[in-house]
């Protein structure tokens, strides 16, 4: 088997969601709504945080962060879909699909380390509200989201970077609809060890490591939220962090399943589904999410329109 210094260009096929040729133009339809709701969607968020000084808090700066990362999730898959879905070859040039694990891989790990810093926020608000404007204040806000997007970018590059030391064949048949990390392992035509070991380590830390400092969080949280007497801001501290636990429910779930179980067992069915959760259907949720629980949001939604185009409950 021929590695990736031979003459001829190695491509991906893509067997994609279905090999139903009836069924294209509906995942092509399914997919078209997905991606353009979820760009409207973290592109207003963004927008209306951005206008309303109200909403400049670190809460809502973390979650501008998060839109952000958002669209760069389904910019970096979705148009690889559309690809497949359209093209009657479904080959992938192996290029394009570098750059398109590059950048998705990059959005997915700063996402998750985002979402632990968001708890965090969390606990400094609900914890020790005292000392939260200290804490939180603009220049460490600002110092720990440059700090997760460095390293969720150097993590991407350090996957990429181990790939392309890999050899494939001119031809691979990749059982995915877009190119992530354990499906390019899967194909690889020379061994894989090293790739698996680093996977399970920087999963050790972005997924599960994450995952517990956001559980250890809202253990103080809860605890400290079950001590408020007014009956009132307890339930305002829990629709607070509903939110948040609900997008950490979606991320962390599917990418903790895709990338761990990976490393020990193959099921190309259960992964694709895994990843549609997590590339997919969080960058639409995630700013339903945190729009129709939250007034601050919403009142801000009726500043920017100029009209009450949602009704008072």
């Amino acid at each position: 088997m021929e590695g990736n210094n031979q003459s001829k260009p190695i491509e991906f096929y893509m067997i994609g969601l279905s090999s139903n040729p009836e069924l294209q133009p509906i995942f092509f339809g399914l997919f078209f709504v997905i991606y353009i709701a979820a760009l409207l969607g973290n592109s207003l968020i963004t927008t209306i945080i951005a206008n309303d000084s109200r909403l400049h808090t670190p809460m809502y700066f973390f979650l501008i962060n998060l839109s952000v990362l958002d669209i760069c999730c389904t910019t970096a898959a979705i148009p690889m879909v559309f690809q497949i879905l359209l093209s009657t070859e479904k080959t992938i040039p192996f290029s394009e699909c570098i750059i398109q694990l590059c950048i998705f891989t990059s959005a997915l790990s700063t996402e998750l380390m985002l979402l632990t810093v968001m708890g965090y926020d969390r606990y400094v608000a609900i914890c020790i509200p005292l000392h939260y404007s200290t804490i939180m204040s603009r220049k460490n806000c600002i110092l720990m989201a440059a700090t997760v997007w460095i390293i969720g970018i150097s993590n991407s590059f350090m996957h990429t970077g181990l790939i392309l030391r890999l050899k494939f064949c001119q031809r691979n048949v990749i059982d995915h609809f877009f190119c992530e990390i354990p499906s390019l392992l899967n194909v690889a035509c020379s061994d894989t060890f090293i790739n698996n070991v680093v996977v399970i380590i920087a999963d050790i830390f972005n997924c599960m490591v994450c995952f517990l400092l956001i559980v250890i969080s809202y253990i103080y949280i809860i605890s400290a939220i079950l001590r408020i007497r007014s009956a009132d801001k307890k339930k305002k501290a829990f629709s607070t962090c509903a939110s948040h636990l609900t997008v950490v429910s979606l991320y962390f779930g599917g990418a903790i399943y895709t990338y761990v179980r990976s490393a020990f067992s193959k099921n190309a069915e259960a992964d694709k589904a895994m990843s549609a959760v997590y590339a997919f259907v969080s960058p639409v949720l995630n700013p339903v999410i945190y729009s129709l629980r939250n007034k601050e949001v919403i009142n801000a939604v009726k500043k920017l329109l100029g009209r009450n185009v949602i009704p008072k409950r």
